[in-house]
């Protein structure tokens, strides 16, 4: 379904099994129509994940459940002498502009690297180009995703202009290898640990046991593995398949390594670095709102963000992904009542409380703002009592 309002050009569709048949097709009618902006991809179990593109073309990818991982993971194989430096990473992040923070401070890294001569593009582009194989294999792996594309031009800098059929057809070796292994029903994000010790120490050779046990902690997926060990992960996960079949080895969930952005650049974008989880965030053009609001929420124990521009709102809520919306109802080029029926349609912001923030308390308002998605309704001029009362309301203060 494609929607064309008040200066936005959105398509969203349903795709069941998004194999390399229909991401080709796909991607053949972005790059047909020459798009450029975002391509949002999310699944039924929240996970999502950001195609950027230009007129067709992937620029770069990022999301999923171990984006940070992934970075890493590249950066060992392409640009090893980065990682040397990793005091050194956090210092210049927290020179890059906080807006190209929020979008990717990985692409923002690969660019300021290479114009300060730390790494070739050559280098940059082989780790885009990994990032980009490996979301497109993780999304092969779905059972059903949605697709939805925002026109707009949040990259502006282009390191790299990648041909979607060679990536995609890569991927899909990838994925009729890793069918082919018979483990198509596990992640390889996933991290394998060792359960039964003696049991595995009597079916090896000491070497092997050895190398085992120093390999298999729990805290290295697959894919980490795979890395470190020079192997593919197809490979890697078939050499220990005997053993996780023998219920000697498991293989088990694996939470992201923290990014460089935290904890000392946090406080860019919460402006108080506490260990405070809940996130809310306030979609309005005008910055006295979203100081008020930013003080009312930062002084109640709450970490705050807030987007000016409404064409960008999407992308930047998917990126941070808050606990709570406040929605300007009256901007320009939009309006809040676009931007959330925009936002229900993502699985992620299904449950998402999202509050419309107008200076036209009226009826017909109320109804619109119910019927588009939103959660509540609250009045301008901000009142703080009234913004703290509407978020514990919905949500349960973490401290």
């Amino acid at each position: 379904m494609t929607t064309v309002k008040n200066g936005i050009s959105n398509t969203r569709k349903r795709i069941p099994q998004f194999n390399a048949s229909k991401q080709l097709e796909f991607f053949e009618s972005l790059k047909n129509t020459k798009f450029s902006g975002q391509l949002a991809i999310s699944d039924s179990n929240d996970n999502s994940w950001m195609f950027y593109l230009y007129l067709g073309r992937i620029v770069y990818a990022t999301g999923g459940i171990h984006p940070t991982r992934r970075w890493r993971r590249n950066l060992v194989s392409y640009c090893p002498q980065r990682l040397a430096h990793f005091d050194e990473i956090q210092e210049e992040l927290l020179k890059v502009p906080e807006e190209a923070c929020r979008i990717s401070w990985e692409y923002k890294l690969l660019s300021l690297w290479i114009d300060q001569n730390k790494i070739t593009r050559e280098q940059a582009a082989r780790v885009i180009k990994a990032h980009v194989i490996e979301i497109l294999f993780d999304v092969t792996q779905t059972m059903e995703v949605y697709c939805e594309t925002i026109k707009n031009n949040l990259i502006s800098t282009r390191l790299i202009l990648i041909e979607p059929e060679p990536v995609i057809n890569e991927a899909h070796k990838l994925w009729q290898s890793w069918q082919s292994a018979k483990v198509a029903d596990r992640s390889p994000d996933s991290a394998p640990i060792i359960r039964q010790p003696e049991a595995l120490r009597q079916r090896t050779s000491p070497q092997v046991f050895q190398n085992l046990s120093q390999l298999l902690d729990g805290k290295q997926s697959l894919r980490d593995l795979s890395i470190r060990m020079r192997r593919d992960f197809v490979t890697v996960t078939r050499s220990l398949l005997p053993y996780i079949q023998l219920g000697l080895v498991q293989l088990i969930k694996l939470d992201d390594i923290s990014s460089p952005v935290s904890p000392i650049i946090a406080d860019r974008f919460s402006k108080n670095d506490n260990s405070n989880r809940v996130l809310i965030a306030c979609i309005d053009d005008s910055p006295a709102i979203c100081q008020t609001m930013e003080q009312i929420v930062i002084s109640a124990g709450y970490k705050f963000i807030s987007e000016m521009d409404g064409l960008r709102a999407i992308a930047v809520l998917l990126s941070r992904k808050p606990d709570l919306i406040f929605l300007d109802l009256i901007m320009p080029n939009t309006n809040g009542y676009e931007i959330c029926t925009q936002l229900r349609k993502l699985s992620f912001f299904k449950n998402t409380p999202i509050v419309i923030v107008t200076g036209n308390d009226g009826i017909v308002d109320r109804v619109r703002a119910k019927m588009a998605g939103s959660t509540d309704f609250i009045s301008k001029p901000i009142n703080s009592e009234i913004v703290i009362n509407t978020v514990n309301k919905y949500l349960k203060k973490k401290a």
